[in-house]
Parts: C-alpha cells; structure tokens; sequence
C-alpha cells in the first residue's frame, strides 16, 4: 500500500511536459516558414528544429524526481540579487557591478559563505561577459562608471 500512495502523479509534471510540447510546435511551425535556402547543405533551418525535437523529446521524457522542499530564503536571495541588479543599472551603475551583485546573491542562495570571494569571482565573470558582448560582438550593454573605464582602456 505504501507504494502505491507514493506513486501519485504530480500534476506540474503534465504542466512542464504540456508547455514543452507547445514551445516545440511553435518553434518547429515558425521554423518551417523560413524562406531561407542555404547552397551548402544545411541551413538556418536545421538549429530550430534540433531545438523543437529536443523539447518534444524532453516532453515525452516523464519520470521527474520527487519535489525538494521550497527553500524560501534561497528564493528571497535570488529576487533580492534581481532586484539589486535592476536598481545598480537603473541607477547608472552599469552591468558590470549589477551582474557581480546578482552572482554573489545566487551564489550565497546556494549555501556559499564566502562573500567576498563571489564577489571577486562575479566581478571577473562580469567584466569578461561586458568585453565579450562590447568588444567581440559589439553589442551595448549598460554602461556605468566600469564599463567607461574599460572602454577607455580598450
């Protein structure tokens, strides 16, 4: 009896694998409108539906693991790091210093005690992620008081 009261189905189950299946179709109907051709073979088509098969297949799947018990201050310090990150770009503080606040807020959500650590450790991550988007790919992001500095150097 005890089996059988523990093998219930968990109705967000059906939701997830629901919502996977739709996000699928929609991906694999939008990819096919494509009009692109390609001469060499596979084209722009082809990542759109690896996605699509990827999320039906992941959909299909079934069997998720037992629910672990909601960890409300872990979820407390994540929208705290959100919210800090939106304030320190709202503010004019940039990217960089509300992407380091987020990664040590995450971080510490995790069960990390090493704060000051994080915050290097976020710092570093941020200032790659703001060269890579600014200088590889010129792509803007928001700017503070870091990012006209590293600007400046570069």
């Amino acid at each position: 009896m005890d089996q059988q009261r523990k093998r219930h189905t968990d109705p967000a189950g059906f939701i997830i694998a629901g919502l996977l299946a739709i996000i699928a179709i929609v991906i694999a109907w939008d990819a096919s409108r494509l009009s692109l051709t390609s001469t060499y073979g596979v084209g722009p088509k082809a990542m759109p539906i690896i996605i699509a098969i990827g999320l039906a297949l992941l959909g299909l799947q079934g069997g998720l693991p037992a629910r672990e018990e909601l960890n409300v201050k872990a979820i407390l310090r994540i929208l705290g790091g959100l919210a800090a990150m939106i304030a320190v770009i709202g503010f004019g503080y940039g990217f960089i210093i509300g992407t380091t606040l987020l990664f040590a807020m995450t971080a510490a959500a995790f069960g990390r005690k090493a704060l000051l650590n994080d915050l290097v450790i976020g710092l570093v991550l941020a200032t790659l992620i703001y060269g890579l988007f600014s200088k590889v790919l010129s792509l803007g992001l928001p700017s503070g008081p870091l990012e006209h500095f590293i600007d400046r150097l570069f």
